[in-house]
Formats: C-alpha cells, structure tokens, sequence
C-alpha cells in the first residue's frame, strides 16, 4: 500500500479577506479625496491618485518624504504645532491649510487628520483625508462681493434720491438767478460756477448709480478730451508731490458715440492703477489721446475693423506687470494689489465698459520699467448737433393751468416759479391727498399734473392712477431723483405721458411740459 500525507487548510476566509483588502484600495483610489498616510514621525508611506491631481506632485515625489516638506504654503508654526500637539495626543485634527502646489500655485483644503493605533493602542502613523476648497472660496468670495454690490446699490438709490433733490432748487434758483441778472454784471461768473459745480454733483450721482447697477449706460454724443481734461484737473490735485502729470492730449480729436460717466469710470480706474504703481518711489503718469488711422493689419492684429480712431493712452513708470500674469489682468476678482488695496473687479469693469462701446484695450509693461494700457474708440466721422440744435431753440411758453404736488417745500416753490415764468398759471400741492382732494373736486380745473415719485402716504405713481380713474386724458408727468419703481418705460407702461430725472433746468423742464401738453389726448 501507498501511504500519502498532506495537509489540507480551508483558505476561505483568507480569500474573503484578501478580496475585502483589494476593495479597499480600489476605494482609496478612486475617492475624489486626498488621502495621505504617514508614519508617526509624518514620513509619506501613502498616496492615493486624487493627491497627485490635486498637488502635481507624483507618488513617487511623495513616499518616503516628510509631509510637511509638500505642504509649504501660507501658514505660521502656531498651527503645526497645534496639529502635532493634537494628533500625538491621540485625537483627530481638523482645519485648514494653505498649501503649495509643485508649480508654485497655492490651493487651500479642508483637512482631517486622525492617529492610527495597534493593537495595543500606540500610535504608529496618521492618516489625512484634505479636500481642495480653492474654489468654493472664490465662489464665496464672489458672493460676498455681490452682496456688499447690492448693499452699495441700495444705499446709492437713497442717497441719489435725496441728494438730487438737494440739487433741484439748487440748480434750478441759480438758472433763475443767471437769467435775471445783466448779462455784464460781475455776478454771473458766481452763478456759473455754482451751477457748473451742481452739475458736475449731479454728474457724481449718476457715476455712483451707474456703479451700482442702477441706471443704464446712456451714449451720446462726446469728446473724450473734455473728460480726459477734468481728470487730470483732479489728479493733479490729489497726487502725491512725487508723482508728475504729464498730459499730450489732442483737442481737436473727433467725438465718440460713449456713456460720458462711463469713459470718467475707465479714466479714474487706469489712473488710479497707475498712482498705486508709483506710490513708493514716485515717478511720471502720462496721459494722452490722439487720433490714429488703422489698417487692415493694425486693426485685426486688435480685432478691431479698420477705421478711424480715438486712442486713449494712461502710461506710469512704476513696477510694472510680470508677464506670467499678464494675460490675466483683465479677469474678475484678479488683484496684485494688497488685501486691502484692490478689489480685483477695476480692470474688468474697464475691460466690459471699453469693448461695450465696440473698441479695444492693449497692455504694454515690462517689470520695474512701467506699465501702459492703451484704448482705442471708434470715431465718428460726422458730429450730431441734435444737442447744438436743441439748446438754441428758444424756450417755448404757455398759458395753460398745471398742477405741481412735491413734499419738499423748495422743490414746489422754485418749479412754480420756473412754470409761472413761463407764463402758465400754477397751483401746488406739497401733499399728495390734499393735491387728490383738490383734482376730485374739480377735475377739468386743470391741463397738466407734476408730481414728484416719492412722497408720503400716497406715491406719484399712486397718485396718478386715482387721478386717471377720475379723467383718463389728463396728461401728467412724473418727477424723481431716483426710484426704483419708476424710470421712462414704467411711467409709458402706466399711462403717465412724461418722465422727468431731476435735477433739471428750466428750459429743460419747459420742452419737456410743452411736449406732453401738445401730444396730450383731444
């Protein structure tokens, strides 16, 4: 007989484990998360693949390494030291960290770290799990712009509403005045200067709306020179003695079809950049426009059509701009300004506000030698004189009965003079449920009702739906410094036959009254 031995072992077990192992590897390898996994004195025994998408380091660059020696980014000792602290205690760590990519790019995770015991409950390594929230951040950060955006624009809708009613009578009794005195008297210079300065406060207020999303971009007919010339009036007045002002600005450049507050924004921006180049060793902010004639190859170089055109040039010889960062000026939130110097949205808004009016922004820098952007502006070969045609018409007159209803006492009294000058009879109402009472007692006593917006108990717009119930025909026009329930098209949308943005001037106001009196319903 043949006698044979062995030994048979149930491998089953051994089987499911190995199975539930290469499990939990494929599952380590396939989280979207960072997982790392040290020994207990942090050198890198483990990486899965989401850590080499996340840092570009390679696995073989991590094992074997330290794992701070990969996590240099923007953080103190203290937190280390609290981390060691935390995990050689034996319990989990939580936070955040700045760390740095293998080209030099900074990300920020969301870490966990948690000690790894033996049986016996020594701590042999540390496994981390870190999530890159780079993103997330940016997003808040955008919101969070948003948000103080929207808190920004609601404060300038207030402080437009009042202040321009502020300027109402201010630059309303001034044109009166002007109009009163001998044209050779002494006080007309006085005049002219107050209303020269209520216009450009005026020309402030809708800067600040238009900021603030809340008043669209209006183009007319413009010389860029004009507004170039009032800001350099202003930089000179406000830059540090180190800083020199050098202008080579061309008078007779052709006009531009542009948004006059618009063009002022891109202006102060660049020349505002350009004072934070040079505010540590000083130096030359050059500011010039020009004409320039663009060729076929000129003009597609820029994407641009050949043509004609403004060219706007704000030059500084500060630090200038690394070319690595160059093609990324331009973007939304990118800022080489200190944390509390730059909101990064300046160039950006320029970038939009520049190519809206069909041109064209160019960079030109070279580190530690200066910086130049440089803008071109379609020109328009034939000037508009709708503007020249208008302020010669002289100023028409009637002698129709108008009703005017304002809260504000002034506003009412200078606009039935402006009115009664004009040789209309005019009664005013500074309540708007007494100006009401007084329509529904006699509702063909009146041709025409001006009422402002805003007022109390009952609103312009309110006002004038009763008042249409009451006698549909009668024309009105409603008066704002600002709301935002009313502009042109919502008035047009409600029956109101006029909209008037204060502040305004007489002859203004007398074009507009006429206007509607003779389109008004027969």
């Amino acid at each position: 007989y043949v006698t044979i031995e062995g030994f048979i072992s149930d491998i089953t077990e051994l089987r499911s484990k190995d199975a539930e192992l290469r499990r939990f590897a494929s599952a380590m390898h396939q989280v979207a998360d960072t997982i790392i996994m040290t020994d207990k004195r942090g050198i890198i025994k483990y990486v899965n693949p989401s850590f080499e998408k996340t840092s570009g380091y390679s696995c073989s660059d991590a094992i074997g390494k330290k794992i701070k020696v990969l996590n240099r980014g923007e953080h103190d000792e203290g937190l280390h030291r609290d981390l060691w602290s935390t995990i050689e205690s034996g319990r989990i760590w939580n936070g955040r960290f700045v760390s740095r990519k293998k080209d030099g790019g900074l990300y920020t995770e969301d870490a966990s770290i948690t000690p790894v015991f033996d049986g016996i409950g020594v701590i042999t390594g540390f496994v981390a799990v870190k999530r890159d929230i780079t993103k997330e951040l940016a997003l808040e950060d955008q919101l969070y712009q948003a948000q103080k955006m929207e808190a920004i624009g609601s404060l300038a809708g207030g402080i437009a509403h009042d202040f321009n009613n502020i300027l109402f009578p201010l630059i309303g009794f001034s044109d009166i005045l002007q109009q009163d005195l001998p044209s050779d008297s002494h006080l007309q210079d006085y005049v002219s200067e107050i209303l020269t300065a209520s216009f450009r406060a005026k020309e402030l207020v809708k800067q600040i709306l238009t900021f603030s999303r809340q008043s669209r971009a209006e183009k007319t007919v413009l010389r860029i020179q004009n507004i170039l010339g009032e800001v350099v009036r202003f930089s000179r007045a406000t830059l540090p003695s180190t800083i020199t002002v050098r202008t080579f600005i061309n008078t007779k450049c052709r006009p531009v079809l542009a948004d006059s507050t618009q063009i002022h924004q891109i202006a102060m921006n660049l020349v505002t950049n350009a004072l934070h180049a040079m505010e540590e060793n000083g130096g030359v902010l050059t500011i010039a426009l020009d004409e320039i004639q663009m060729d076929n190859e000129f003009s597609s170089n820029l994407s641009m059509e050949p043509g004609l055109y403004i060219r706007m040039t704000v030059s500084d010889t500060g630090c200038g701009i690394a070319p690595a960062i160059q093609g990324r000026i331009f973007d939304p939130y990118f800022t080489t300004k200190e944390k509390d110097k730059g909101t990064g949205i300046g160039l950006a808004v320029v970038h939009g506000i520049v190519k809206s009016h069909g041109g064209n922004i160019e960079l030109q820098s070279t580190k530690g030698e200066g910086t130049s952007f440089i803008i071109y502006f379609p020109c328009l070969m034939e000037d508009r004189k709708d503007a020249q045609k208008d302020s010669m018409v002289p100023t028409p007159c009637g002698i129709e009965k108008i009703l005017v209803v304002d809260d504000e006492e002034a506003i009412a009294r200078m606009v039935r003079q402006m009115l009664e000058r004009l040789g209309y009879t005019v009664t005013v109402r500074t309540s708007s449920a007494e100006a009401f009472q007084l329509f529904k007692d006699d509702p063909y006593r009146f041709d025409l009702v001006i009422t402002d917006m805003t007022m109390p108990k009952m609103t312009g717009d309110q006002l004038s739906m009763e008042i249409k119930k009451i006698r549909r025909g009668i024309p009105i026009i409603i008066c704002t410094g600002f709301s935002e329930k009313m502009d042109e098209d919502k008035a047009k949308m409600l029956g109101i036959e006029g909209f008037v943005l204060k502040p305004i001037l007489q002859n203004e106001l007398a074009v507009k009254v006429r206007e509607v009196l003779d389109n008004k319903e027969k």
